[in-house]
């Protein structure tokens, strides 16, 4: 390939990455070139591979939901919910480890991939209801609204304790994140009606 050539396609591909933040090697068969021109932007240090197939400008702003930001890229159909939707929303001080993600009942796990990953499926009402989009790092990023969060909380409070769905829901109400009629319609979603209910009385009482 001619070098002119060559050099076309890199300022292409670097402009794809300036444009989406977070490039996945899948984005360049989309446009026609050849992954090829990844490797030697590497190797001339004008991009930087961050994970397994996904890459960035060395001087990419990271911001403190890089790694929501590389999740995102790697699996877009996902919803970032529970500890780490709360987490996003400063519902609680720390993030966690992994990142817990949504995905649909029927999706296959996501395979091939080194990020630190926490699954769960949901289905239905319980899927697509309060989604949010944020851009982070120029990255779409789907997030559980405050309320849906907080019933998703209730609903998973066997695995979290009901102790963090009671510090999440007070620190929802006392940052005004959200409604009561907003956390009761997620209750009403996830069908966490009666183990909510007495402690929403308690929020306007």
């Amino acid at each position: 390939m001619p070098l002119s050539r060559v050099h076309s396609r890199s300022e292409d591909v670097l402009a794809l990455a300036r444009q989406v933040g977070v490039l996945r090697s899948r984005d360049l068969a989309a446009v026609g070139i050849a992954r090829e021109h990844l490797r030697r932007l590497v190797r001339e240090g004008q991009l930087k591979r961050v994970e397994r197939g996904l890459y960035m400008l060395p001087d990419a702003i990271v911001t403190e939901h890089h790694l929501l930001a590389k999740v995102a890229r790697r699996i877009p159909g996902g919803v970032v919910c529970l500890l780490s939707a709360l987490a996003f929303h400063h519902l609680i001080s720390q993030a966690p480890t992994q990142v817990w993600l949504a995905i649909d009942h029927d999706a296959h796990r996501p395979q091939a991939t080194q990020l630190p990953l926490r699954i769960v499926h949901f289905s239905g009402l319980a899927r697509t209801f309060g989604v949010e989009e944020h851009q982070v790092e120029g990255v779409p990023l789907h997030v559980y609204s405050p309320a849906k969060t907080i019933a998703d909380c209730f609903k998973y409070r066997s695995k979290l304790g009901l102790e963090v769905a009671l510090d999440a829901l007070r620190e929802t109400w006392r940052a005004r994140r959200a409604t009561v009629s907003e956390l009761w319609e997620a209750a009403q979603v996830c069908r966490v009606t009666g183990v909510m209910h007495p402690y929403l009385e308690m929020l306007v009482t």
